[in-house]
């Protein structure tokens, strides 16, 4: 299910609000009520290196200074959520741990590279959240579906990432040093992708830390579930019709996708029939399914635990992963859809 707008757009998304209300908050409070004490979040390289002042390592990259990058990191992490609900909290929060923590180690490389090679000595860089912001480009350009909305000329395309890329750029082009935070989170980003070093075990979130800040935090920061006449409901505004507009042919190319998925696998004996199976699903209440008893031979325990930390019902699961074949990621996709 793919919300709206609003705070329904936060549903099951619950660090990706928690990224946006806090820091955002925190930022504001220390432009306009404690400026002198922004020299505690300051992004200083130098005191680092020479004073030894590891602990700017963490405060210097939490808080944005810049009420320019405030907002356009919050409107990135609200597009961004998506891929909280893809991932899971766990898995996202991992993500988010792993490149958080390696952007730190690629920062001082490339200062030092840029120092080597053009002599240019950085003694700041710009505070905040924002390698892992850039690092989340990675997976958004990987798995979310690229929809066609327009055309300028006939020859620039328009689509569902294009507002996303220009808010993007326009972070880049905030500060002239941008471009070294930047280039340490797309880096951390990949090596997260690529699992560099076995970096995803190394830096995983604990299920049992999951498990305690779920209980503790999530209902804080949760989003009750939008209901089914929001989502054909006309919005309000140009904006919110735009962007219920933008999810809609989003959620339509995911579903073709599917269908086109299930035409080509080839029947086998003993197995579901996709299209036979799939069209029932999308009217079935779920809710009120028995959880099968016994998962078939070709279900993926470790599929079914990596989909139901995603908030889906173990039934949900079984049944998306026996129509799929086991395929997680179309099992994922067609989850999200219903």
């Amino acid at each position: 299910m793919i919300a709206s707008t609003g705070s329904s757009g936060l549903y099951k998304a619950p660090l990706s609000k928690g990224l946006l209300l806090i820091p955002s908050f925190l930022s504001i409070v220390l432009t306009f009520l404690f400026q002198h004490q922004q020299e505690l979040f300051l992004y200083n390289i130098k005191a680092i290196k020479e004073d030894f002042h590891i602990w700017k390592l963490i405060s210097g990259r939490i808080i944005c200074l810049d009420l320019k990058d405030t907002f356009c990191s919050s409107l990135l992490i609200y597009n961004f959520r998506t891929l909280e609900r893809r991932f899971g909290s766990r898995k996202f929060t991992s993500f988010l741990l792993v490149t958080w923590t390696l952007s730190a180690v690629f920062d001082f490389l490339l200062v030092e590279a840029l120092q080597f090679i053009s002599g240019t000595t950085l003694t700041t860089l710009p505070s905040g959240f924002l390698a892992p912001v850039f690092s989340l480009f990675v997976p958004f350009y990987c798995s979310i579906p690229r929809v066609q909305l327009a055309e300028i000329l006939g020859l620039f395309p328009i689509t569902n990432k294009t507002l996303v890329y220009i808010v993007g750029l326009q972070l880049l082009t905030s500060s002239p040093y941008m471009l070294v935070v930047a280039l340490s989170g797309l880096i951390s980003g990949l090596c997260y992708t690529w699992d560099v070093l076995n970096v995803r075990q190394i830096l995983c979130i604990p299920r049992w830390l999951a498990d305690f800040f779920s209980r503790r935090l999530e209902p804080i920061f949760s989003s009750v579930e939008p209901v089914s006449e929001a989502r054909v409901g006309m919005g309000a505004t140009v904006d919110i019709q735009r962007q219920q507009r933008i999810e809609l042919l989003d959620q339509q190319f995911m579903l073709s996708q599917l269908e086109h998925l299930g035409r080509r696998r080839p029947q086998q004996a003993g197995m579901l029939n996709w299209n036979r199976l799939f069209q029932p699903l999308r009217h079935r209440n779920f809710g009120n399914q028995a959880e099968p008893q016994d998962p078939s031979p070709a279900t993926s325990e470790e599929h079914v635990a990596q989909l139901m930390e995603m908030g889906f019902s173990r039934a949900d699961v079984l049944y998306a992963l026996r129509a799929s074949n086991n395929d997680v990621n179309v099992a994922t996709n067609f989850l999200l859809q219903r």
